[in-house]
């Protein structure tokens, strides 16, 4: 629900600040919720171990897949930026079967398949027949593999620290990432309306501190292929979200794609059924 309330709020946020800038205010503000949560509680600072992960993660999914998402849009429609993103779990369930030895479960790629597939109806029906530049699907697939890939290296790094340190530290590892955008960030404050800086605000409390905490905490009980794959509810919740806050109905077709995108994700989460034992 927050992850889908995200492209909201940047929708509402991003034509008064810069992709660099409104990333690095995202961060900035989540840093500061999570390095109160982190004083407040007294976490110490990760393992030597868990460090590798978190400063991949950070650096891929914290800086340079929000820098990338917000850029790409840009150049695109929002339903072009919707399937090229959506690569993304796709990415997650190679990388983690190859690299974590998850293996590639049946169900597993088949709800992946049946949710990209409602991603692509979402996305056809949102386009609206706008042309999308190159650039602009190039810098959405490179958000998608940084996303996949800060997920993957995520994974590991949870076998030695908490999911609130691994998260609040790849947080700041994001934040350091897009300091350059800084007096980007510092030149747009002043014109910017309240509304936009609110989202700004919001998106940093609760799309980031408080949904990627949740994130990681359930990464740690699960597979990062099956977690990737509940990621493919999002454009159907964005579908409901922005209807009433943007005014936005839509089309039958929007419907459709939101409802394959939930069954997909269904069917990843199955459980394939028990063997029974052979007769004798």
């Amino acid at each position: 629900m927050l992850w889908a309330s995200a492209f909201v709020s940047i929708r509402a946020a991003a034509p008064h600040y810069a992709p660099g800038a409104l990333a690095l205010g995202r961060l900035l503000t989540a840093s500061l919720a999570l390095a109160v949560v982190l004083a407040v509680k007294r976490v110490p600072l990760p393992p030597r171990q868990a460090w590798p992960g978190i400063l991949t993660s950070g650096v891929l999914w914290f800086g340079l897949y929000m820098v990338a998402l917000n850029w790409g849009e840009q150049g695109v429609d929002a339903g072009t930026a919707a399937m090229v993103v959506n690569i993304g779990p796709l990415v997650i369930a190679l990388l983690s079967g190859w690299l974590l030895k998850e293996g590639f479960p049946p169900m597993l790629l088949a709800g992946m398949a049946v949710s990209f597939a409602g991603a692509v109806v979402v996305g056809l029906s949102t386009s609206g027949g706008t042309s999308a530049s190159l650039g602009g699907v190039l810098l959405c697939l490179l958000a998608a593999l940084a996303y996949g890939a800060g997920v993957v290296a995520q994974k590991p790094a949870l076998t030695y620290a908490t999911p609130l340190q691994v998260t609040t530290y790849g947080c700041f590892v994001g934040t350091a990432v897009t300091l350059p955008f800084a007096w980007q960030l510092l030149t747009e404050l002043p014109d910017a309306p309240p509304a936009a800086t609110l989202n700004m605000v919001y998106l940093g409390l609760f799309p980031t501190a408080l949904a990627f905490t949740t994130w990681t905490y359930a990464l740690s009980r699960t597979t990062a292929g099956k977690m990737g794959a509940t990621t493919y509810a999002v454009p159907a919740v964005v579908i409901l979200i922005a209807w009433p806050a943007l005014n936005e109905v839509p089309a039958p077709l929007t419907l459709l794609g939101g409802a394959i995108c939930l069954a997909g994700v269904a069917i990843a989460r199955r459980r394939p059924a028990p063997r029974r034992p052979a007769r004798r």
